[in-house]
Order: structure tokens, then sequence, then C-alpha cells
């Protein structure tokens, strides 16, 4: 007995030390709840993101490998070199961009795809070391950064809806209502009301426990596919492991794709970090992130280990905010999410047996989260309202995020100059309208 009151004492005694457990304000017990409630908010990706890069042509059960390795190595890496308790994953939406804008709608092959991912990472990896990424935050107006982050969700939760089969096309009017007289149209609404529900009354991981609902509802429905076994070993990850094509993705041709992912990726850690650290004492009197740049270095290291796995830009999740809610302040809150990450393996079955009914209303539920920075855009103010309006409802409109950021930043840059405010536009958001208006004109 004494030995084991000894050995717990070291074993907490190192934790306090090599992640100042005292000095924030919380002690082992605390980061450890705070682990498996972020986790558990969070967990909802590994059966999203593989069902959404399937249709992309990858291989399902190396998606869910990629997924849960690239979210344990990269929540490890932020916690054991920045201390922050963030957890990251697969973005949603940047996973939906890839799979039916760059690889559905442009036709890119998903090798390629994965190779400017990577190249996005790489961008992100050098702005953050050469101090470049300061200069983008002051430069790009605050209503353009809320109108991506807007946009996105209005792209993701429009990707659900399709999904869902609850919109669909009409040559006449564009979209238009499903039918839902069709079973899995009907598993689909059922799980997003059951989502909707659990999500309002404040249940944690209540997307992921609506998903669990929705696909147990579908095995009646004879739409989920019972899988043999509930564990199994690990699926392989040589389908998609190191498969991206750098080469390709170099094309000039790509750059305003490899932007954009580096731009939305951005804005939406940025917004995160901010979001979740103002709750922690974490941002500093001048309004800045305490070890900010340790912290935006292992998120963009995320995007290329993710890449390099065989999926999707890899980012912080604002459901890092519900382990912060309940005590998490240092990056033992991380390590234990990425634990959490790495014991899900043996689960890969009852991941795979998920049907994409259930996960769409999960897009649509994200969505909705993503959609709410609409509020802090002044509508009354039509220099903020025109280009952010545009950037955000030509996400889905033109089903291309790349396009709304672009036409975004060439309407602000644009209207403040003619209408003789030039002078207030930073020089760098000159040079980005310039660029993507050549894109526009001479290789679109």
């Amino acid at each position: 007995m004494k030995e084991e009151i000894s050995i717990s004492s070291g074993s907490d005694g190192f934790l306090e030390n090599f992640f100042s457990l005292s000095k924030n304000g919380t002690n082992v017990r605390t980061e450890v709840l705070a682990g498996i409630t972020t986790f558990v908010t969070m967990a909802y990706i590994l059966l999203v993101n593989p069902t959404v890069l399937k249709d992309a042509g990858l291989d399902q059960g190396a998606v869910f490998m990629a997924t849960a390795l690239a979210s344990a190595i990269s929540t490890l890496f932020m916690g054991l070199y920045a201390n922050y308790p963030f957890a990251l994953a697969p973005g949603m939406g940047l996973n939906a961009f890839f799979a039916y804008v760059m690889v559905g709608k442009m036709g890119i092959a998903w090798q390629t795809a994965l190779g400017a991912v990577f190249l996005s990472g790489i961008i992100a990896v050098i702005v953050t070391l050469t101090g470049l990424r300061e200069l983008l935050i002051r430069a790009i107006p605050l209503p353009l950064k809320h109108a991506v982050g807007a946009g996105i969700g209005l792209f993701i939760a429009f990707i659900g809806l399709k999904n869902a089969g609850i919109v669909v096309s009409n040559q006449a009017t564009f979209v238009d209502l499903g039918n839902f007289t069709d079973p899995k149209v009907l598993l689909a609404t059922i799980g997003l009301i059951i989502m909707a529900v659990l999500v309002a009354r404040g249940v944690k991981g209540g997307i992921l426990l609506g998903i669990i609902i929705t696909t147990i509802i579908g095995i009646p429905m004879g739409i989920t596919k019972l899988p043999a076994s509930l564990i199994s070993a690990p699926p392989s990850m040589a389908p998609g492991l190191f498969k991206l094509n750098i080469m390709d993705a170099l094309k000039l041709s790509m750059y305003p794709v490899i932007f954009s992912l580096f731009f939305a990726d951005l804005f939406d850690t940025i917004g995160t970090f901010v979001g979740v650290a103002s709750r922690t004492g974490m941002i500093d009197e001048k309004g800045n992130l305490k070890r900010g740049n340790k912290a935006l270095f292992a998120d963009s290291i995320g995007t290329v280990i993710g890449s390099l796995l065989g999926t999707s830009n890899t980012t912080t999740y604002v459901e890092s905010a519900a382990g912060v809610s309940v005590g998490g302040r240092t990056g033992l809150t991380s390590v234990v999410v990425s634990l959490l990450f790495i014991a899900s393996i043996i689960f890969s079955p009852i991941a795979l047996a998920v049907p994409g009914e259930a996960t769409a209303p999960a897009l649509i539920i994200v969505g909705i989260f993503m959609a709410t920075s609409l509020n802090e855009i002044k509508f009354n103010d039509f220099y903020e309202a025109f280009p952010a309006f545009l950037t955000a409802v030509l996400m889905p409109l033109t089903f291309s995020i790349s396009l709304g950021l672009s036409v975004g930043f060439i309407a602000y840059t644009a209207l403040m100059l003619l209408s003789g405010r030039g002078k207030e536009v930073h020089w760098m958001m000159y040079v980005l309208a310039i660029t993507f208006t050549l894109y526009f004109a001479f290789i679109r």
C-alpha cells in the first residue's frame, strides 16, 4: 500500500513539475477529467471524417486510422510542447472542402489534394516561425475573419442537408426539399432532431451520442449494417499513408486552393485559440495569447502530420472549451485526449458501421455552431456588411470556400479604395486582392 502511495506521489510530482499544475491552478484529477470531457465532445470526428473522405475516394478504414493517429499525435505535441489544454483533429469544413470541392467539383486527384494540404501546413509553419502570422492577422479586417468562419459553417450545413437528402437538386429552382418517405431521409431527419435536442439541453458529447442513437435506430430500418465484432485489429493505413502527390500540388492552378486551405485554417485556429483561451487566463494584458507561437506552431505541424498519414487539414477544436470549462488548464488535458484517441483505434468496426445518414446531421449542427460568428459582423455598417456577406454566402452558393474567400478579399479592397478610404486598407490586402483578381482573369 505504501509502495502504491509512493509511486502515485512520484508520478504526480513529475506531472506537477512538467505541466506546472499548481501554478495554473489545477491538479492531476481535474486535468484527467477535462481530457475525458474534451474527448467525448469531439470524438464524433472519428465517425464523420471517414464518411466524408470516403466520398473523395479514400479508403474508409485508412482514413479512420489517419484521423485517430493525426489527432493523437498533434494533440500530444500541443500538450507537451505548448502546455495548452487544446485538442486537435481533422477540421470539419476543411474535410468537406477537400472531398466535395477539390476532388468532387474540381476533379483534383485525392493524392494531389493531400499534397495541397501538406503545402498549406508547410506555409503555416513558415508563417508562424517568421512572424508573418502577426502581419496577416493585422492585415485582414475582423469582419472578413468572422465571415470566413460563418461561410464555412453555411457550407458544411448545406453539405449535411444534401448528404441527408433533406435538400436535393432541382433543375427549375436549383434546390428543393427531399422525399421524407425515403427511409434514409427519414433516418437523417430523426438524427438531426435527436442531436438538436441533446445539444440544446447541454448534454456533454451530444453530437457523438446523437450519432450513436441514430446508428442504432438505423438497424431495424435496414440502413445500419452491423459489424461482425465490436473491436478488432486496426485497419491498414497503407491505402492512404504517404500517398500525397506534392509535385502536382505545386502547379500554378493549385495555388488559390492551397492558400484557401491555409487562410481558412488560420482564421479557424485563431478564433478557437482566442475564444477558448479567454476563459482561462491565457490571454495577457495586451490581449495576446501567452505562448501563442508555440501553440500555433503545434497546430501547423498537425496539418503536416495529418497529410502524411492520409487526412485533410488538422486543426485545433473549439470543443477544447468543454475541457477548459471543467478546469483543464495545461497540456496534461491534451495528453489525456491523445491517449483516448489512441485507445479508440481498436473500435474501428463500430466507426465504419456508422451510416452517412447518422453523420450528415452532425455536419448540420457543427455548421450552425460556426455560422454564429455572423453575430460579430456589424450589418448596419455597409463597409463591413458587403464584403462579409459576399464571403459567407458565396461559399455555399458556389460550393467553394476558396471562391467565397477570394471574392470577399477583392470586394473589401475595391469598396474601400473606390470609396476614398483606400489608406485604411493594409498593403497586404492589396497584394492578396490583386493576386486573386489575376487568378480569376487568367487562370480560372
